[in-house]
């Protein structure tokens, strides 16, 4: 008996060592999502060049088919580390990432929740700052947009592809306010095949004023710099930092001299700002939401970007949607005018048939589209 004691304590013991000693990831259960997101139509354009496509899908025109796969694992009770996989169109201002048909990584997300009101958000790859103070699950979602990103998700500055970022979200009664810093590796546009940096700190104080009603004040601030390592890339989560290079001898040629100086002016830190406004609002039967926003650029070129939509999204009825909204320029070049509607029929709980028409109108003449969009939850 006094044997079969000691051994029975002893299996205690090693079994709660084995428990302590478990990782984070004891216990935990993965989530799989998979989403199936397609958008077709016919469109009517004045001209059919490069510069016209480029700018439909500037303004979130993008046909195609997006297939997304996002993997939720919960940490710690409250934290959530989330992981998405897509394939299909993808273009520089949708996802980031290039243009390629494979399956590749989007975006790896986590969130700690340390108490009830604070959180932070670490996204080394596919940051958006719409994710600093998004929800986990909503965080990859395509259910319930418009035709449209601008339309639906807000002020450009939220959708902008940033790289990889860290953020905190600060809460208090009706009240919440979140800071970020992004850093980017971007191709030089002008004079040198080269990549520059850009940094980003953004900041939001998000207000719920009255009943349903949510008002968002953003901000933004960037820095593009030219990189250390123009040629020589160093990976994805490295930043070199030189201070141990040789000083450039003063007496060169004169060529080579002007050489030098018209690089660094073309490498110069070139700084710009964003301010933008968010007003979202839900009536009493909480499908039918009207929200608005307007963004306006500090730099060299100002730019006012705006966008007002009312939308009726039922899950068992058939749901509508219209949005308005464009860009005005100061040297007007470069204004758009955008009009959308359309009407969603739910076939099921997991399929959805949007069937909408879009009016785009600038500088490069105008374009209707008749689209139909699909969605799928897998």
């Amino acid at each position: 008996m006094k044997l079969r004691d000691r051994q029975e304590k002893v299996e205690r013991i090693l079994s709660s060592y084995k428990l302590s000693k478990g990782g984070p990831f004891r216990e935990t259960s993965t989530l799989v999502k998979g989403e199936v997101h397609a958008l077709g139509g016919m469109l009517l354009m004045g001209n059919t060049d490069e510069e016209s496509f480029i700018g439909l899908e500037r303004q979130g025109v993008r046909p195609g088919l997006l297939s997304r796969f996002v993997f939720e694992t919960s940490l710690r009770e409250t934290d959530k580390l989330v992981a998405e996989l897509v394939a299909g169109y993808k273009g520089e201002h949708s996802d980031g990432v290039s243009g390629k048909q494979e399956l590749s990584l989007a975006k790896v997300f986590y969130k700690a929740e340390v108490n009830d009101w604070f959180s932070a958000v670490a996204i080394p790859v596919g940051a958006r700052f719409r994710d600093i103070d998004a929800d986990a699950s909503l965080v990859s979602s395509y259910q319930g947009r418009n035709l449209t990103e601008v339309s639906e998700l807000g002020p450009p500055l939220l959708n902008q592809h940033n790289g990889s970022a860290i953020g905190l979200t600060v809460r208090k009664s009706n009240m919440a306010a979140s800071l970020a810093q992004s850093i980017t590796n971007l191709e030089a546009e002008q004079g040198l095949n080269a990549r520059s940096r850009c940094l980003r700190t953004f900041g939001q104080v998000t207000c719920n004023i009255l009943s349903g009603v949510k008002l968002s004040l953003l901000g933004c601030h960037q820095i593009l710099s030219p990189s250390n390592s123009l040629h020589y890339p160093s990976g994805a989560v490295t930043v070199p930092v030189s201070f141990l290079r040789r000083r450039v001898d003063i007496d060169m040629e004169p060529e080579s001299s002007a050489t030098t100086l018209e690089m660094s002016r073309s490498l110069d830190h070139v700084s710009s700002s964003f301010i933008g406004l968010k007003v979202d609002s839900s009536l009493m039967d909480e499908c039918t939401r009207i929200g608005g926003w307007i963004e306006i650029q500090k730099s060299r070129e100002k730019q006012v970007k705006w966008s007002v939509s009312i939308t009726d999204k039922p899950e068992d009825e058939v749901g509508w949607g219209m949005s308005v909204g464009g860009v005005l320029d100061g040297s007007r070049n470069h204004d758009l005018f955008q009009v959308e509607s359309f009407l969603k029929f739910n076939i099921g709980s997991r399929f959805s048939l949007s069937p909408g028409l879009v009016y785009l109108a600038n500088s490069n003449g105008r374009t209707v589209g008749f689209m139909l969009q699909s969605h799928w939850s897998l």
